[in-house]
């Protein structure tokens, strides 16, 4: 009998784990399936101009002419390119000192002010809408440098300014993060053998931390580099390679949003924004593996 009675007992949480198991082998056997699903599905469209329209790869990363409408049309893609590359790296450049010096600020300086005050602020750019992001570059941004420099306002400075502001809180909360854990032991080391504030910080946190400080900066790049709404707002969106920082461009992500509506699937034209599309996603990829290794670095 007391057998039987621990056997009841028992059973409820065999059934509660089993459940458990198969439900969560079912959620990450949907998420492996959506995602090849979806990388099969952008590859096949993409690759389809390559394959079916007999494109070259000459033509699409060596070009400049975008012509999708000409006769005969042409697809040159390489401005979109390099705009989308110059945009990220300049808002990388612009954004990485803020937001490292502002998690420097909020763990090691002033860590109670910077706590109660900077970081809700900070993390409240994560949360405004990226059309907004675009609105106040286009009213503010745009006219400040059209005042200052020579053009429209409009190019690859715009465009980057905006995205540093939009990248600045993941750059900031990874740094954070990464300075937080560090062991006080190691602090403490250094301002025991006669080191500065400012000597432990450039000679001892900053070096240490630099594998994560890093990966906030290539995730805050990922995310400047996938970035269409706010970028095509001030960008200009024009099919060239610009010759100064303040001359119109686009970038994948614009002339995707901005023509994709406007063609037929399974044209030439269509395929070609694919592959602009799997271009996107393959840069993706390269940006989570330098986090991965980053990350491994980090563990070292």
């Amino acid at each position: 009998m007391a057998q039987s009675g621990g056997r009841k007992k028992i059973q409820p949480h065999i059934v509660e784990e089993w459940t458990g198991k198969i439900y969560a082998s079912f959620c990450i056997v949907l998420l492996v399936v959506t995602i090849f699903s979806m990388v099969y599905y952008v590859a096949t469209k993409g690759l389809s101009t390559f394959v079916q329209d007999g494109i070259s790869l000459g033509e699409i990363f060596g070009s400049t002419n975008w012509k999708p409408d000409g006769e005969p049309p042409m697809f040159g893609a390489l401005p979109f390119i390099l705009g989308s590359f110059s945009t990220s790296i300049l808002a990388a450049l612009i954004a990485a000192p803020l937001g490292i010096c502002a998690a420097l600020f909020m763990v090691e300086i002033m860590p109670k002010f910077g706590k109660k005050y900077l970081q809700p602020v900070i993390e409240l750019l994560a949360g405004i809408p990226s059309v907004v992001y675009g609105f106040v570059g286009l009213s503010i941004i745009v006219p400040f440098y059209r005042d200052i420099f020579p053009g429209q306002g409009l190019g690859i400075l715009a465009g980057a300014t905006v995205l540093s502001i939009m990248i600045l809180p993941t750059i900031t909360s990874i740094a954070t993060d990464a300075l937080s854990a560090l062991p006080p032991g190691l602090k403490e080391g250094s301002y025991a053998l006669g080191a500065t504030r400012w000597q432990t910080l450039s000679r001892t946190v900053l070096p240490t931390t630099m594998p994560s400080l890093l990966t906030g900066v290539v995730l805050g790049m990922a995310r400047a580099f996938g970035e269409a709404l706010a970028v095509q707002m001030v960008i200009g969106n024009a099919p060239h390679i610009p010759r100064s920082l303040f001359e119109s461009t686009s970038t994948l992500t614009s002339v995707i949003t901005l023509s994709m509506g406007n063609t037929v699937m399974g044209t030439t034209q269509n395929n070609v924004l694919w592959t602009l599309a799997l271009i996107l996603m393959l840069m993706t990829f390269v940006f989570v593996f330098i986090v991965r290794w980053l990350e491994g670095r980090a563990k070292r």
